[in-house]
């Protein structure tokens, strides 16, 4: 399956970001009668046109995501969370996903079929996650999550000065009071497992701000520099509060509750545009794990199921040690499938490095998490965050990194 390609990494998706006339703060309107009897060639042109506006929309409303993924363009900025704004992003893409489903594409070219069928999915889970889940009044990682990504997003990569970087991440940290506060506020029916999730994370944000981020305090004046200090220990705190507040919320908090069948049968068809249904995918589980269970069977020693550290030919002495033996492991890849001939690899692939995760993202990411170039990146480097380094660990990803 293929993704859009109008929010792919390709140069037509930067040209279209880049146009200031898609580029606004309010919400484009959306004319219907632009759907009815259009030509054949009119009507994918009508498609691009929306998908064109929609992540110009997208991407100036969710400043964070768009840093996340190489978009810089407001770095300076967070999400804004209030209610109306909440309720003015959900009837947009709805209004907007109802004039999409009713684009009749039968006789349109193969390719424009197919992104109309991405399009739609991309638009429905966003409508899926406003309609079903409503993560802005459940969940308190939306609000600690912003917080994280907000500062991790400008320290990835070195995409522009040190000093420029810092100034954004100064900007953002002075607004995390007021969006933690109006998280506080939105959060009318937390999830008890969302909450704890969020409490384990602000409380282990400390060493990003404290250490990572100061790592961009290189030429900022004396004013610039006590301004960073004086918005970090404010947002740091703020941060600190949330959790102890959520603390307290947590024992009138409800459990968590799967979202039903027929939701998630929903999103299956919808979303992730899957012939299958919640039962079928849960079949298809089952005989898997019987199937590598019957592996397991088979092999002259069960441990050899679990990676063992101790069967490795060298143990890494220390951390550092460790992320360059892994990542070395790359090239031994690469040469395995030019070797094999196994598959042809495209010349825009960059390289992938290995990284410590932060603290902040162990509650929710204990096994560490991939991070690919994001589509509007110019860097290519794709990255790799595992869990702080130990031999004697229990984690399958160490375990396995170091065997």
């Amino acid at each position: 399956m293929r993704q859009s390609r109008y929010d792919c990494a390709g140069e037509a998706s930067r040209l279209y970001v880049s146009n200031k006339a898609l580029i606004t703060k309010s919400t484009p309107g959306i004319n219907a009668d632009a759907f009815k009897n259009q030509s054949v060639s009119a009507a994918p042109a009508a498609l691009h046109k929306l998908a064109d506006d929609y992540y110009a929309w997208r991407n100036e409303n969710y400043p964070v995501r768009s840093s996340e993924a190489g978009l810089h363009s407001w770095d300076d900025r967070l999400t804004d969370y209030s209610p109306g704004k909440i309720a003015e992003r959900a009837k947009h893409v709805r209004s907007l996903l109802d004039n999409v489903r009713a684009m009749k594409t039968d006789n349109w070219p193969k390719d424009e079929r197919i992104d109309w069928i991405l399009f739609r999915a991309q638009l429905d889970n966003v409508d899926f996650g406003d309609r079903v889940l409503k993560f802005e009044f459940t969940n308190p990682q939306v609000y600690t999550g912003e917080c994280t990504n907000a500062i991790f997003s400008l320290l990835k990569k070195d995409y522009d000065t040190p000093r420029k970087r810092a100034l954004a991440a100064t900007a953002r940290l002075k607004q995390m009071p007021a969006l933690l506060k109006q998280g506080l506020s939105n959060l009318q029916k937390p999830v008890k497992l969302y909450a704890q999730l969020a409490i384990q994370s602000a409380r282990s944000i400390d060493p990003l701000l404290n250490n990572s981020l100061m790592a961009l305090d290189v030429d900022l004046s004396p004013n610039e520099h006590e301004e960073l200090v004086k918005a970090r220990d404010v947002a740091l705190a703020a941060l600190h509060a949330y959790a102890d507040e959520l603390e307290k919320r947590v024992p009138k908090m409800v459990d968590f509750t799967p979202m039903g069948e027929g939701n998630y049968n929903y999103y299956l068809k919808h979303v992730l545009l899957l012939p299958l249904n919640g039962s079928e995918v849960e079949t298809i589980g089952r005989a898997e794990l019987a199937r590598y269970r019957a592996l397991e069977a088979l092999l002259p020693d069960p441990k050899l199921a679990d990676p063992d550290p101790k069967r490795a030919p060298k143990i890494p002495p220390d951390q550092e040690s460790f992320l360059k033996a892994y990542e070395s492991r790359e090239i031994e890849m690469i040469n395995f499938l030019n070797e094999h001939n196994l598959l042809t690899l495209p010349g825009y692939l960059g390289p992938f490095q290995i990284r410590q995760l932060p603290e902040a993202f162990k509650p929710t990411s204990p096994g560490g998490f991939m991070n690919p170039p994001g589509v509007y990146d110019k860097d290519p480097t794709g990255f790799f965050f595992i869990p702080t380094y130990n031999p004697e660990s229990k984690n399958f990803y160490i375990r396995a990194a170091i065997g």
